[in-house]
């Protein structure tokens, strides 16, 4: 069964630590997993990670396009790997 299942997560940092764990954990190929803004606007989440956190040598930035969640979708055509990515989706956003 070909299916796609996507999920939104708050951060770009969630969105690609999902994606790297399906293709380097569980040998997702990486044409079948996508990235992209959950609204119309480019984004990199809505709320801040990474480089864009204060840290105490700098202070949080306020460039970052921070308006709609991140989208990551994957296509599954085996039943099998859809509890594989919703496991992974269920771990990412509950970290």
């Amino acid at each position: 069964m070909n299916s796609t299942i996507e999920r939104t997560f708050s951060s770009r940092r969630e969105a690609e630590l999902a994606v790297e764990r399906l293709v380097q954990e569980h040998g997702f190929e990486r044409t079948d997993v996508f990235i992209s803004s959950a609204g119309n606007e480019n984004s990199a989440g809505n709320t801040p990670s990474g480089g864009d956190t204060a840290t105490h040598l700098e202070p949080q930035r306020t460039d970052a396009p921070l308006s709609d969640p991140i989208s990551v979708s994957v296509d599954v055509n085996d039943d099998s790997r859809v509890a594989i990515v919703n496991r992974v989706f269920d771990e990412i956003a509950a970290g």
